[in-house]
């Protein structure tokens, strides 16, 4: 398996100025991780050029090119700009050399039916496949929000969608989100997987900030290994189904990015295969 490190993991620094796209190459390369995910709302096309310059002088590549399309949207116009959104994506990842697209389905709002936005989310991604598949591009959706939360949807959805380049980006402590035990959802999706998210979560107690999940727990990201992920086991699985793609980690704790980010790259590599 690959080590992978996703710049969301110090957004805070990003967001604050303090950090951004070859700040964050720098800090992977230091610590001995040689591929990077990255995110389209933190990338200037003018930079791009410098990007690509950094990754060539330390031997990296980019794992993952990350964007936030959302096809629960009324008009069918503004779902079509989705689909362009994900396409003109595609040339971006492919100019970035970067084989996986980590997308979205999208988010719940009023007054749009269940059962609506999941079609406009199948026939979306069935709008975009074909071109991926053309430039040689993976999308992998994560397992995020109402619509494809749960391990059964985001397999129910990569069958309708029946592409090749459209597989599970399996965020595995999400899953406790949707209620759902992260080595069985893992497990459940062990021939879709075309990517994961390396993640902890821990819960606390009710009335606390911190994400929620279906039934009401509260649930913060931690340092990895800190958590209650059981992420020895899902690598010990993955091994042995198979698995040689990316883990790419994805910290989303409260302390400092810089720190807490070292820390798991560190769990990770005492553990990967």
């Amino acid at each position: 398996m690959k080590l992978s490190v996703s710049i969301w993991s110090v957004h805070e620094k990003v967001y604050n100025k303090e950090m951004d796209n070859i700040d964050f190459i720098s800090f992977c390369h230091d610590n001995g991780v040689k591929y990077v995910e990255l995110l389209d709302n933190f990338l200037s096309p003018d930079k791009i050029k410098d990007l690509k310059r950094k990754l060539k002088e330390y031997s990296m590549e980019i794992s993952s090119y990350s964007i936030n399309n959302d096809f629960i949207q009324k008009n069918e116009v503004d779902r079509r700009k989705q689909v362009r959104y994900i396409k003109e994506s595609i040339d971006i990842a492919r100019d970035l050399n970067a084989k996986f697209i980590r997308v979205f389905s999208g988010n719940e709002k009023t007054g749009i039916a269940f059962e609506d936005a999941k079609q406009w989310i199948i026939d979306g991604f069935k709008a975009v496949v074909p071109y991926a598949e053309k430039n040689a591009i993976t999308l992998v959706i994560e397992n995020h929000g109402l619509f494809v939360g749960k391990s059964d949807q985001v397999k129910e959805l990569i069958k309708a969608v029946n592409s090749p380049n459209f597989k599970s980006n399996a965020d595995v402590a999400n899953f406790l989100l949707a209620d759902e035990k992260p080595l069985d959802a893992v497990k459940n999706l062990k021939d879709h997987i075309g990517f994961v998210h390396f993640k902890d979560f821990k819960e606390l107690p009710a009335g606390s900030n911190g994400y929620k999940s279906l039934s009401g727990k509260i649930y913060q990201g931690t340092v990895l290994g800190k958590g209650e992920v059981p992420l020895k086991e899902i690598i010990q699985f993955l091994n042995d189904n198979g698995y040689k793609g990316f883990l790419s980690i994805e910290y989303e704790g409260m302390g400092d990015p810089i720190i807490d980010t070292k820390e798991s790259i560190e769990f990770t590599e005492s553990i990967i295969l």
